[in-house]
């Protein structure tokens, strides 16, 4: 096997990754603290088609090298907006018709693995600080949590590896969903 150069992905210009279809998915970041999480979301959003990124409160905004740094440019090809309470955007999506899904660990969450799309639906997810997660405030105005299963000894995932693994399952459920 020989690993594949860069120019042999076949991977679209950012004026392309503009202009194509994107999945009815917003991701919002409600109190992210390190720049390197904010980056690394953008990343994962670039690679999962994802239609924008709502940062809130002290989640910091692009132009900056630290979030550059992980996000290896996918700062300029995703859009993204700022707004400084998380309730005020959930409240714009949710007038937009979108479906609000936290994050999190709660009581009567539903587990990620057992979440079903439905395909005339959009969907707003929020990824919580790294210490203290989504806002209680902000878990009150969803329409649902969604929690990963997890099977070790710890309690929780970096807000990174979350966004991750639960863009990867909304972006496969959609695409089969919608055939994008």
């Amino acid at each position: 096997m020989r690993k594949l150069k860069i120019t042999e992905l076949n991977r679209m210009t950012v004026d392309e990754f503009k202009k194509v279809n994107k999945l009815p998915l917003v991701v919002i970041l409600d109190g992210v603290r390190s720049l390197y999480n904010v980056g690394s979301v953008f990343r994962s959003s670039d690679a999962f088609r994802v239609n924008c990124i709502y940062l809130c409160g002290i989640t910091a905004t692009p132009p900056n090298a630290e979030i550059h740094k992980t996000a290896l440019g996918a700062e300029d090809s995703v859009d993204w907006i700022y707004k400084k309470d998380t309730i005020e955007a959930v409240k714009e999506l949710r007038d937009e018709g979108y479906v609000i899904l936290s994050i999190e660990q709660v009581e009567g969450s539903t587990m990620l693995n057992n979440f079903c799309l439905d395909k005339n639906k959009k969907y707003a997810v929020i990824f919580g600080n790294e210490v203290k997660g989504v806002q209680q405030e902000v878990v009150n105005v969803s329409d649902d949590c969604i929690e990963i299963p997890q099977y070790g000894t710890k309690h929780s995932l970096n807000i990174s590896v979350t966004a991750g693994i639960v863009l990867w399952e909304f972006a496969q459920q959609q695409i089969t969903l919608n055939e994008l």
